[in-house]
This record gives structure tokens, C-alpha cells and sequence, in this order.
């Protein structure tokens, strides 16, 4: 259990019951279910709990793999980082203002994961993803949205709101990673930016005009402005749920599980990588990105905010 006296700033913006109902996938992209979550960090008389309340609705293999309930977890809390004493988890986070990165081992789903949590600017929706490995092999994906709240119990307003939210969190559960396919646009957001030391040094502003070329795809002219400067052309192409980026500036490829799109993007001519998680949030292609910005194989830059689409043009029109 932690010794520390005082709760964290990651600690402080996590306060309260966070209520969602992730999406299961297998290795192979497929939807398997959902598993109902409400999970809270309490940090009381010094110390830092984790619990998990879980309800596990999946299909196949996974199901009897994945069963577990009553997570409850010490944490030695901190800024730097978040180390998962047990029973449930060990391993570490660690926080990057609204964004945890968190690394660790579960024994009861017998899988060490990799997680990403990004708390949006409203400071009460989180997107959420976790990776779930045996060694290096890939053995299934989580991902969806969170909503906060502080009286669910108490509140039939608040009931009402978080249960209407679930709902739609399974309708759009399997949900595919697909940007606009007919129309282009210019995606927009303000992105923060943290050195690999875990500080912020300062803010991006990211601008990517994307054009269709047919059906599967489409033409990205990717601009960066700030702490990370660039100015990139490529195309990226569809196939099921594979993505290429297809050069001539980037060249690499993207897997989708569901609503994530998890990245790796290599700029040609130079010793420089971008690794990330795309999640399309909502119907009007607002997504929530986290990238990982790696120079000499080493995480230079750790950024992530919103990217909010706007229409300029439909492309793909009927033809006669």
C-alpha cells in the first residue's frame, strides 16, 4: 500500500466511479462481447485503492479466461509512477497530464497488459484501450469509453444517463475503425506535449487534410505545429480491418479493433517513428489520438488530444 501522504494530480482527476462496458475482440479483429465495468480509485487515510467491478459478457475461449470479480488492488500513488502492488495487478502506470500509459500483469486473466487511459477535456469521459499479451504474443484487445459520476446510486437523473450511456456504448461496440469514405475534410485539434521524462513542453497544433481517392483510399497531407514540427504526404489505404500508409513520406501499417486503430507510421529518410492509438469517438468522426513520437528507436515525445473533422467536400458522388 502507498505511504504517501497526499494524492496525486493524476489521483485527483480520476475521482469518482467511472461507469462503461468495453468491447472484447480476439487476435483476429472479431468481436467477442463486452465486459460491464465500474472501477474507482479511492485515495483514503494516505493510501490508494483500485476497484473493479466487472461483468463479463463474451463468447468463445475467452469467456471462462477473462472471468474474475471484486478487483481491489493497492497502488503506491504517484506522478511519476503508478506502481499496482496486488493482489489483481502488478506493474506500473504512468501519467502524462490527462493520460495514463500503463504497463503491467494480471494473474487472474493470466495476461500482461498494456493500457492507455485519455481523460477528454471535459475531465468526465475517458477512452480507454488495453492490449493483452502471453510473452509477445497478442491474445485479445478491450477497448471503449468511460463516463464519471459521483451519484449514480443516489441519483435517478445520473442512473438514467449512465445506463442510456452503456447502451449506446454496445451499439457501437463493434463499430470498425473507418474515416469518412466519400467525402473529404480537414481533422483539427490542439494536442499536449510531454518529453520522455513525463513533463509537458508545450502544445502541438495538428492539421490533417484528407481526401478520398475511392472507396478504400485516401490522400493525408499531415501538418504539426509546435514542439513537433512536420509536414507529411501519404496515402493510406483500407482492407478489411488492415490499414497501409503507402508513402511517399510514410510508409507503415495500422490494425483496427473496433473503434482503435493502433499504428506504426515510419518516415522515410529518417530515423524517426510514430507509434499510436486512433479511436474514433463518435458519428462525427471526432477522434481521440495518442501518439509516441520515437527517434533513434528511443520515445522522444509522448502527445495526445482531440481531432475534430470538418467537411469540405464529397468527393465520391453518384455517377451516370
Amino acid at each position: 500500500m502507498s505511504d504517501a501522504k497526499q494524492e496525486s494530480q493524476w489521483q485527483e482527476k480520476i475521482t469518482g466511479e467511472w461507469y462503461g462496458c468495453p468491447s472484447v475482440f480476439d487476435i483476429n479483429g472479431h468481436h467477442k462481447g463486452f465486459n460491464k465495468v465500474n472501477r474507482s480509485s479511492v485515495f483514503e487515510n494516505g493510501q490508494t485503492t483500485y476497484y473493479m467491478d466487472t461483468k463479463l459478457d463474451v463468447t468463445g475461449d475467452l469467456r471462462s479466461r477473462f472471468e474474475a470479480q471484486n478487483f481491489a488492488f493497492g497502488v503506491q500513488d504517484s506522478d511519476q509512477d503508478r506502481i499496482y502492488m496486488g493482489p489483481d495487478f502488478f506493474g506500473a502506470g504512468q501519467p502524462y497530464g490527462t493520460l495514463v500509459d500503463a504497463h503491467y500483469y494480471s494473474p487472474g486473466w493470466t495476461s500482461d497488459l498494456k493500457t492507455m487511459v485519455h481523460i477528454l477535456p471535459d475531465g468526465k469521459t475517458q477512452v480507454y484501450s488495453s492490449l493483452l499479451y502471453e510473452g509477445p504474443r497478442l491474445i485479445s484487445v478491450f477497448n471503449g469509453i468511460y463516463l464519471m459520476a459521483t451519484d449514480y446510486e443516489t441519483n435517478p437523473e445520473t442512473k438514467a444517463k449512465i445506463d442510456s450511456f452503456v447502451d449506446l456504448e454496445k451499439s457501437r461496440g463493434n463499430q470498425p475503425h473507418v474515416l469518412p469514405m466519400k467525402k473529404a475534410g480537414v481533422f483539427r485539434g490542439e494536442f499536449e506535449v510531454f518529453d520522455s521524462q513525463q513533463q509537458k513542453v508545450g502544445s502541438n497544433f495538428v492539421k490533417m487534410d484528407y481526401k478520398p481517392l475511392d472507396l478504400k483510399r485516401a490522400v493525408v497531407s499531415l501538418s504539426m505545429e509546435g514542439v513537433v514540427n512536420e509536414k507529411l504526404e501519404f496515402t493510406r489505404n483500407r482492407e478489411g480491418l488492415r490499414h497501409d500508409f503507402c508513402g511517399p513520406e510514410v510508409f507503415g501499417n495500422a490494425f483496427a479493433y473496433g473503434r482503435a486503430l493502433y499504428t506504426s507510421q515510419h518516415f522515410k529518410g529518417r530515423a524517426r517513428q510514430l507509434k499510436g492509438r486512433d479511436f474514433v469517438i463518435d458519428d462525427k468522426n471526432t477522434m481521440s489520438c495518442v501518439w509516441q513520437i520515437m527517434d533513434s528507436g528511443k520515445n522522444a515525445y509522448t502527445m495526445f488530444g482531440t481531432l475534430e473533422f470538418e467537411e469540405t467536400e464529397e468527393i465520391l458522388k453518384a455517377q451516370y
